[in-house]
């Protein structure tokens, strides 16, 4: 290699060293904000300032007055203020400069720091926010105080969540539904108009026989006339205090795509003091989510008294509560409840939470009580439900979660 080549080379070396440079100071400056502490002594501009200054309405130091104040006694605007123009603008900017996830747990914080649900009962507002489970969340918590210019806005924003969510489980949960159903209800001896014989086949093809050009059919896969004409029972009975928003969402989903299949009769009922049957609500996920009512006490023995009172065919019934547990009812009653319907046949689960967010705070003496009687209590991510229902219906071990 020439010295004017090695040279060339050395250059471009240190060229590309010193953009990586560059580049993680900005990315360090755009982490620390700025302040005069942040060490990094690198300048943003055009879009990337523009970026610092959505991220700071948010996370920049707040005061009573809503501006942040750094070292040195240089004061800098934090804050949306309240004016919705404003946090519509805001919201329109941060949809610009970062990707949906992003914009998302954005959304969450502002909610949470800058009072944002407040807004949220303008229609101009829900219109600029980016639509998602917790944000529907929030409106469920708002809807008593909505104004009625904001409502069918809100039924807008809750519609397209929801038809999303079905778009992305229901073919995999009426599959693995209609499988565990297939499953549960084949018999090893079924009478001669009831075989399934391409199941027959497949399960004998060791049985060839190669000089008859045939199969011995050691083993009959068919189904009994009784199971097939039995439809299995599920009762959803969902827990609606506060903090098992997500969940609400996720169970009314479910709930819709479940009742849409034939070989399955589906029950939603909510709780908290009082319980609600949204059974005759199913067809549309909106109708449910709204037919909730979140925050208030919660009385898991009174919505499962309602749960037993409905069920007719204990041996053919799966329940599943949805709820942290933290029992304002009769506890001995309620475990008295669920051990008389595990004694009748009934296939028993409980799920501390329905969502994406991991195990929420619970009663872990409940829990482990529920235990005891042979109900295990778990998180369940939406996309481990059909598993679940799957397992409970086929009457085999729910799978539990790997421990993290």
């Amino acid at each position: 290699m020439t010295r004017e080549a090695t040279g060339a080379a050395q250059r471009d070396a240190d060229a590309n060293a010193a953009d990586a440079a560059a580049e993680r100071l900005r990315r360090w400056r755009l982490v620390l904000g700025g302040e005069q502490a942040d060490g990094t002594g690198h300048a943003l501009a055009g879009r990337d300032a523009a970026m610092d200054t959505a991220l700071t309405a948010l996370y920049g130091k707040q005061d009573r007055g809503g501006k942040g104040s750094a070292g040195g006694g240089r004061e800098r605007a934090a804050g949306l203020g309240g004016s919705v123009p404003s946090v519509a603008r805001w919201l329109g900017d941060i949809r610009t400069y970062f990707p949906s996830s992003v914009v998302q747990v954005m959304q969450r914080d502002a909610i949470d720091r800058l009072g944002l649900a407040a807004l949220l009962l303008e229609p101009e507002m829900l219109e600029a926010v980016e639509p998602d489970v917790h944000l529907v969340g929030t409106l469920l918590s708002l809807h008593q105080a909505m104004p009625e210019t904001t409502r069918q806005t809100a039924r807008a924003v809750v519609r397209k969540v929801t038809e999303d969510l079905e778009q992305r489980l229901a073919s995999r949960t009426r599959a693995t539904l209609t499988g565990a159903l297939d499953r549960s209800a084949r018999t090893g001896r079924p009478r001669h108009r009831d075989i399934d014989w391409n199941r027959t086949i497949v399960a004998n093809l060791k049985h060839y026989l190669p000089e008859h050009r045939t199969v011995v059919p050691e083993r009959l896969v068919g189904y009994g006339r009784a199971a097939r004409s039995v439809r299995k029972e599920v009762v959803l009975c969902v827990d609606q205090s506060g903090s098992m928003a997500a969940s609400v969402v996720y169970a009314s989903v479910f709930g819709a795509v479940l009742a849409s299949m034939r070989s399955l009769s589906t029950r939603l009922v909510v709780f908290d003091t009082s319980v609600v049957d949204l059974t005759d609500q199913l067809d549309d996920p909106v109708d449910v989510v709204f037919g909730t009512r979140l925050g208030g006490g919660t009385d898991i023995n009174r919505a499962l008294a309602y749960c037993q009172s409905r069920i007719t065919r204990a041996a053919e019934t799966v329940v599943v509560l949805i709820s942290d547990l933290y029992e304002g009812g009769i506890r001995e009653e309620m475990l008295k409840r669920v051990a008389a319907m595990k004694a009748s046949g009934v296939q028993f689960v409980t799920l501390l939470a329905l969502s994406d967010e991991g195990t929420p705070a619970y009663d872990h003496e409940h829990a482990a009580a529920l235990a005891a009687l042979g109900v295990p209590a778990f998180a369940c991510t939406p996309d481990r439900f059909p598993e679940v229902m799957a397992a409970a219906l086929e009457k085999r071990p729910v799978p539990l979660p790997h421990p993290s």
